[in-house]
């Protein structure tokens, strides 16, 4: 809005308008002007500050005279304080990196009270909340000290000034790194697993851990992105979960580590990666790069289908043919599967419909036998073998008639359509 726009605006009403409300309760010339700050508008105007408002209009019409900030009725010097809170801002997120921020505000309830109190003598639905100038003002002077960019729908950090009691608080966005990770010793879960009995409060059971497991996938990656971001905690999120005694090999299961309230945001992935490489600590991690909660939500929602050998003893009579027959069979077979014996204490018991991709057999010496499978996610491949007492049908050793004791599975690859980050 130029000039000549506000007076173009506000000179048909300024007859209208009552000021001698402004005789008892005078104000500052920026309050004067925010109280008319939406006229003709649909918000308050970048180009004309609620200073230069209240000022034209003291030119325009013989209106009481406004007062210094610091004698205000309504605002009481904060208007003429932004900077001083630009400063506190500023010195409050040098603890951090960001690159940008959102500026919020807490304003005392009499405050808010006297302006709307000042909107229904004066200017009617014209007015913008002291809160909204405030966080714009404060803002701009904060992008003009820093170089950083505000930032309205994710910003790194959100700061919240209490003009009250002057203190400054930090919300502070989580750091989000996607990767693919592989693992390559059985028995450590993907994510932490709290201890069943005191359920993560620390007991004899777990030697006051507080886990069931002593590590986990999630703690070894995010425990090394730690170090160098300086977190208060992490969340795990991967693209499904493989077995705690399966191996994840191939290019990796793909992941988004997500660390809380992180001092550092650039990290040097490259040197994690390395590290993570050269550990014996059982997982490791490759391809890592910045992401955001958007990509969280893509690898939790993705249906991939996965690659598996899997290893077993079958323990009763069979012949070569018939097992190459069977295995034939349910190569493109759609099979049910009732929840597992194993896992249906925490799942719910019900009949899940999974297709078989591929399925061959790799290796088979007397008794023992391998199996390559492709297979839709969440097909549980263990029972699609053992047949889990008739759980899943059909199953191999349904099919063959015989038990077949499993021992080893191991994931080869997450067959995802395309990267979750590449759009």
């Amino acid at each position: 809005m130029t000039l000549k726009t506000f007076h173009d605006g506000i000179e048909p009403l300024l007859d209208q308008i009552d000021f001698d409300f402004l005789k008892d309760n005078r104000v500052c010339f920026t309050c004067l002007g925010r109280a008319f700050a939406k006229l003709g508008q649909d918000g308050a105007e970048e180009g004309l500050s609620n200073l230069a408002r209240g000022q034209e209009i003291k030119k325009m019409k013989d209106v009481p005279d406004p007062t210094e900030p610091e004698n205000c009725w309504l605002c009481e010097g904060i208007t003429d304080d932004y900077p001083r809170f630009a400063s506190m801002a500023i010195e409050k997120m040098n603890e951090w990196e960001y690159d940008t921020f959102l500026i919020g505000s807490k304003f005392d309830a009499e405050l808010v009270e006297k302006e709307e109190l000042l909107w229904s003598e004066v200017s009617g639905e014209f007015g913008e909340p002291i809160k909204a100038e405030f966080n714009r003002e404060v803002g701009k002077l904060v992008y003009a000290k820093t170089g950083k960019e505000p930032e309205f729908n994710k910003p790194h950090i959100v700061t919240v000034i209490d003009t009250m009691y002057e203190s400054v608080s930090l919300q502070i966005a989580s750091l989000y790194l996607y990767g693919r990770y592989t693992k390559y010793t059985r028995g450590i879960p993907q994510t932490r697993w709290p201890c069943r009995h005191c359920m993560g409060k620390g007991c004899e059971k777990c030697n006051n851990t507080g886990k069931l497991y002593q590590t986990s996938v999630e703690e070894i990656i995010a425990q090394e992105v730690m170090k160098y971001s300086g977190g208060k905690d992490h969340r795990f999120h991967g693209m499904g979960r493989e077995d705690i005694d399966a191996l994840m090999k191939g290019r990796g299961r793909p992941f988004v580590v997500e660390i809380k309230e992180p001092k550092k945001r650039d990290l040097p992935l490259d040197k994690i990666m390395e590290a993570l490489e050269n550990s014996d600590l059982g997982a490791s991690a490759t391809e890592m790069r910045p992401s955001n909660n958007d990509e969280v939500v893509r690898i939790k929602s993705a249906r991939s289908d996965k690659q598996y050998v899997i290893s077993g003893i079958i323990q009763g009579d069979f012949s070569e043919e018939k097992l190459k027959e069977v295995v034939a069979s349910l190569g493109e077979k759609t099979i049910d599967q009732k929840t597992p014996t194993r896992v249906k204490h925490r799942r719910a018991d019900k009949i899940r419909k999974r297709k078989v991709k591929t399925i061959s057999i790799l290796e088979l010496s007397g008794d023992r036998v391998a199996f390559a499978i492709t297979a839709e996610a969440g097909t549980y491949i263990k029972e699609l073998v053992h047949g889990d007492d008739g759980r899943t049908i059909p199953s191999i050793a349904g099919e063959l008639g015989v038990e077949i004791k499993v021992e080893e599975l191991d994931v080869l690859e997450i067959l995802d359509s395309h990267d979750p980050g590449a759009d």
